[in-house]
């Protein structure tokens, strides 16, 4: 499909292709150019001789995950978890251009209800993290902690609140938490001025958090999700991390923790979250900060990488 871009959205992840160390794709880091940007939404213009489900006109998202593999976990909807698979704005040419071309699997149908903004995002904030909560059954029954509240780290907020949990949010920055605030958590931690683990124990009469989002990937909040999680609760680890020292005996083992790691959505999910999203008038527009050009590009790669914007996104 070759798609007509009209919004792609700068992920956190975009910087590691900047900075030479991509966190995934084999290419990205040696390649003389890769265009970034595996968010991205807009109209179809053109389709190959062999596609039969995508029409010109059609609005769609592009889903990041590119295999040619028919088997494995590809077959069920994961293709990033195979061998040899490509990632889109990564290994292949990305969405931070006025086209983008993907194959027809990757294309997911935007319904007009739905902006190319938030389709945009949808395809890995919001989407990882239904996924992410969906696997750990988040409901209202639930008490959960999100660990920093980066862009990832809001999107945590706006599902967990529209699952029903009581929502508690942890950063460093006052600005994050007050966005917090505002896409649904009740109690705001700032873990720069008070201990994180005692204020969540007091509000939650000693327990803990039963479920811990951890969207950081910084050490410090790796440990204080695993601290923070209460008995027989469980973590997630969303935010990308190379390495982290742990207790496992005290953190885990002895608390009998269930810890995953929460990593974008399987294909087939995609319509189950559009359909989550309407239902449930999630303001996923919400999450976003900043709108740029694609001509500032520059300045928006700048701005992003010195968090002077969380959310940002490139419109047409």
């Amino acid at each position: 499909m070759l798609v007509k871009t009209a919004a792609s959205a700068i992920c956190r992840s975009d910087m590691s292709i900047y900075y030479g160390n991509p966190v995934v794709g084999e290419h990205a880091a040696d390649a003389p150019l890769v265009v970034p940007g595996h968010e991205a939404a807009g109209v179809v213009v053109e389709v190959g001789s062999a596609v039969q489900g995508v029409q010109v006109g059609d609005r769609v998202a592009g889903y990041l995950a590119v295999s040619e593999q028919r088997a494995g976990f590809a077959a069920v909807g994961l293709p990033m978890l195979d061998p040899g698979w490509k990632c889109f704005g990564f290994d292949i040419d990305g969405g931070d251009a006025d086209f983008f071309v993907l194959p027809e699997a990757n294309c997911l149908p935007l319904p007009d209800a739905i902006s190319f903004r938030a389709g945009a995002v949808l395809t890995d904030m919001v989407g990882t993290q239904y996924h992410t909560q969906k696997r750990l059954g988040v409901s209202a029954r639930h008490t959960v902690a999100v660990v920093g509240l980066g862009p990832m780290g809001a999107a945590a907020v706006l599902i967990s609140n529209a699952l029903g949990a009581r929502v508690m949010a942890v950063d460093v920055l006052d600005s994050r938490l007050e966005q917090a605030s505002s896409l649904g958590a009740t109690e705001l931690v700032n873990s720069a001025r008070v201990d994180p683990v005692a204020r969540i124990a007091e509000l939650t009469g000693g327990r803990g958090a039963d479920v811990v989002i951890e969207c950081s990937g910084n050490p410090v909040g790796q440990n204080t999700a695993l601290d923070v999680a209460a008995k027989l609760g469980s973590v997630a680890f969303v935010g990308e991390s190379r390495k982290t020292e742990i207790n496992p005996s005290d953190q885990i083992i002895r608390k009998m923790l269930t810890v995953i790691g929460g990593w974008y959505f399987p294909r087939g999910e995609w319509d189950e979250i559009v359909r989550f999203v309407l239902d449930r008038s999630v303001a996923v527009e919400d999450l976003i900060s900043h709108e740029f050009s694609i001509e500032d590009a520059e300045h928006a790669f700048s701005a992003f990488d010195r968090r002077e914007t969380d959310k940002a996104v490139f419109v047409w």
